[in-house]
């Protein structure tokens, strides 16, 4: 089969194309996966250069690796122990890897592309509980933009409990998880304001952002002019970097902070006093709970939620795609159509 194999931390020149790469087997309680498409995320790009290689959030990565977290495909082969019901299904993936005696310990957490091969090739082997069928009008490469970007969103707004009425600050509003946020919030009944650049303004506000600010000038006085208030109830945050303190800022008391990312840095000062003399809660948010991408996928069927796809590659291509994602210009997801 054809492949992208990371073969260690390092540059683009890390990720090889491979035209005769292995097929995998298949677990008896596995099923294999024809992938039709698999999207890029920043994952993949900080597992790349090993960014998570060092601290207490090292990964155990194992080269050479194939990448690839967010797949859509259809089932080719069933495990023994695998429901046979699956062969010939379209799924999506759920790319959280969990033990199935202890699924709520995230310490036995892994991560497809990570901790096993993921979808940057042919075919790719999952657990079976991993591969959700999917009944949807939707393309494959459209479906493959969902699961890590908007399973990340569901994740952070049910962490911080958003509910009716809560106005939302969400920066990066125009990448993967921005614009799953801006939806999702919508359907608690939340009022989504999105952070982005002037540039991206316009499309933002198409998908539902009631304003839209924007980084770098006072963010205060831009929330005042657009709603009426200076303050918001949730910071939903992928970008950190300079400008996290005055996000922190703009928390009305009793406030609640999400965040799933740091684009922008991940070292940030933090004055405690302003966090518990305001009431603050804080939720960093990484692995789903049990549950979750059910309900991602029964959002996903009802039509509640829209794929926002910029741009497609072919699998030879990864290197032009991963340049592409890097430099940010997008809107929405990047995604690898495996039939090109």
């Amino acid at each position: 089969m054809r492949a992208v194999t990371l073969t260690t931390h390092g540059d683009l020149d890390a990720l090889r194309f491979e035209r005769e790469w292995p097929v995998p087997g298949v677990g008896s309680g596995e099923v294999l996966v024809r992938v039709g498409a698999c999207a890029l995320n920043n994952t993949d790009i900080n597992t790349r250069v090993g960014w998570y290689a060092n601290g207490a959030w090292s990964e155990s990565m194992v080269f050479p690796r194939i990448q690839g977290a967010d797949v859509c495909g259809r089932v080719v082969r069933c495990g023994s122990l695998a429901p046979s019901s699956l062969l010939g299904a379209r799924v999506l993936i759920d790319p959280w890897l969990r033990d199935p005696d202890r699924p709520k310990d995230r310490d036995r957490c892994g991560y497809v592309g990570s901790e096993r091969d993921g979808g940057y090739a042919d075919y790719v082997a999952v657990p079976a509980r991993n591969a959700s069928v999917i009944a949807s009008q939707l393309s494959d490469v459209e479906l493959a933009s969902f699961p890590t970007a908007a399973g990340t969103a569901l994740n952070m707004i049910d962490r911080v409990d958003i509910g009716e009425g809560d106005v939302v600050l969400i920066t990066g509003a125009s990448g993967g998880v921005g614009t799953a946020l801006v939806q999702l919030v919508r359907t608690r009944g939340a009022v989504p304001v999105a952070m982005c650049a002037p540039a991206k303004e316009e499309f933002v506000r198409s998908l539902g952002a009631v304003a839209v600010i924007h980084p770098g000038i006072d963010q205060s006085e831009q929330l005042r002019a657009a709603i009426g208030r200076d303050q918001v109830d949730v910071v939903a945050d992928v970008v950190g970097g300079d400008g996290w303190v005055q996000l922190i800022g703009l928390l009305a008391r009793g406030g609640r902070y999400t965040v799933a990312g740091a684009i922008a840095g991940p070292i940030v000062p933090l004055d405690l006093r302003t966090l518990y003399l305001s009431d603050l809660t804080f939720a960093g948010v990484s692995v789903t709970p049990p549950g979750l991408f059910a309900e991602l996928v029964s959002i996903i069927e009802r039509g509640q939620i829209a794929p926002v796809v910029s741009a497609t590659f072919g699998l030879e291509q990864l290197h032009n795609a991963q340049t592409a994602f890097i430099e940010k210009r997008f809107t929405g997801k990047i995604v690898l159509d495996l039939s090109l």
